[in-house]
């Protein structure tokens, strides 16, 4: 998965936004530095779990 700007996205972190809908469209509406802020914060996700609340909750770390 690639944002508007080309950086690739993380399998993990990709999953997780195509599986809600408003994290996923939130993400999309960034601006490119804001995304990268959010794939650089997934990097250190171990979990399905963690992942999933991390995405939930996407709207207050971009």
């Amino acid at each position: 998965m690639n944002s508007k700007n080309g950086r690739d996205i993380p399998l993990g972190l990709g999953m997780a936004l195509m599986q809600n809908a408003d994290a996923f469209f939130y993400f999309s509406g960034l601006d490119a530095d804001k995304q990268q802020k959010i794939i650089d914060g997934s990097h250190g996700i171990k979990s399905r779990d963690e992942m999933r609340n991390y995405v939930r909750n996407i709207s207050t770390i971009g």
